[in-house]
Parts: structure tokens; sequence; C-alpha cells
């Protein structure tokens, strides 16, 4: 099924001086966060022009800017005190909202798969078993689902970063599928009574 030309996109690219024909051809099944991810090849397929013509140069020209400043803009933190993002801040294309920026939902962090054992060792977490071995035992935390808002919004983030440094060399791999399963999420509550509390939750497809 198609996807409508999307009019916000369509506006932003004619703002920023690409031509109403070619911008609505982008707009087509694609958001400002797709497009800027296209090839010189793949734009000139959208807009029925040829690579090397001053037209796609142009056209690449105001992506390529869009989408280096967007990696300037980035903070690599997301947290609670951010009351608003900028379009380019927000994962996944220009239409899409943020859970973890509104002022009442909890700060959620990923914890670094190297870190789990260190984090959670002082809550009881570290089991033996007959021989002597140990293990973190992740099971025995509270669970949140992996499509709960706040989870996909990390999902989104990481990857998202991590696209960039494949882009600019500093990584060769990406995400594995399903890379999130049993992960560990920190989320910390803020109150002005009780001030902040942490509770650590592990990523589960399921109940």
């Amino acid at each position: 099924m198609r996807v409508a030309v999307k009019s916000s996109t369509k506006k932003r690219l004619i703002e920023l001086g690409v031509s109403e024909e070619h911008a609505h051809k982008l707009a087509d099944d694609a958001n400002m966060d797709a497009i800027k991810r296209m090839t010189v090849e793949e734009v000139a397929k959208k807009t029925d022009l040829e690579t090397g013509s001053s037209e796609i140069d142009n056209i690449m020209g105001i992506i390529r800017e869009q989408a280096a400043s967007r990696r300037r803009s980035r903070t690599g933190r997301v947290t609670i005190s951010r009351s608003a993002l900028l379009d380019e801040d927000i994962p996944m294309g220009d239409d899409r909202f943020n859970v973890l920026n509104h002022q009442l939902v909890p700060h959620h962090d990923l914890v670094p798969e190297e870190d789990e054992e260190t984090i959670l060792s002082p809550w009881g977490m570290i089991e033996k078993d007959n021989d002597g071995n140990t293990r973190l035992a992740r099971e025995l935390l509270p669970k949140i689902l992996i499509t709960d808002p706040a989870v996909q919004a990390i999902k989104e983030i990481e990857e998202e970063k991590r696209r960039i440094e494949i882009e600019e060399g500093t990584r060769e791999d990406d995400y594995p599928a399903g890379w999130l399963r049993n992960r560990v999420v920190k989320v910390v509550r803020y109150s002005r009574s009780a001030g902040a509390s942490t509770a650590y939750r592990l990523i589960v497809e399921s109940n």
C-alpha cells in the first residue's frame, strides 16, 4: 500500500530550496529522516533527474547539509529536562513524537551490556550454580515490553547513533535483529518530595 505524500516534508524541502515538483516526488512514501539517508542514485530515481546534473547536485547539497546539521545538534542523551525538540532531533522523521521528552515520563537509559553485572550485583542479582559459577539473574528483574513506547524511542535513538557511526567509518557492524531482547533499562523517577528513585527493568518480547 502506498503512503500519501507527506505535506510537512514537502513543505520543508521547498523551504530549503528544492523545487515544488522535486519536493513532491521526494516526499512520496518518504519522510525527512528517510530522505537524509538517500544516495544520489536513489534521489535521481525518485526525481527523474540525471546523476551529475546541476539540479541533482543542488538537491544532494541540501540533503547533506540537513544530515550534517542533525549530527551537530545531537547531544547523545535524551532526558526529561528537555521540554522540546528541534524537528531534526526527532527520531524516525519529522512527524514522530519522542515520548522520552515528555515531562511526565521517567528518565529511561539503556544499561551498557558490559556494565550490567557491576551495576546489578549490589541488588542481589548474582547467583551461583552447583558448579560454583556465577551468573547474572536478569530474569528476576521487573519486565518491560519491547513494544513499550519508551523502549521503542531508545531503540530508534541507539540505532540512529549506530548508523551515524557506520557512515563516519568509526564502526562497521550494525545491530542484529532483536538486539534489544533481554537488555536492561535503568528507570529514574523524580519527585519533589521523595527526590529520585532508581529501578531496573528487563526488556522482554511478551509477558
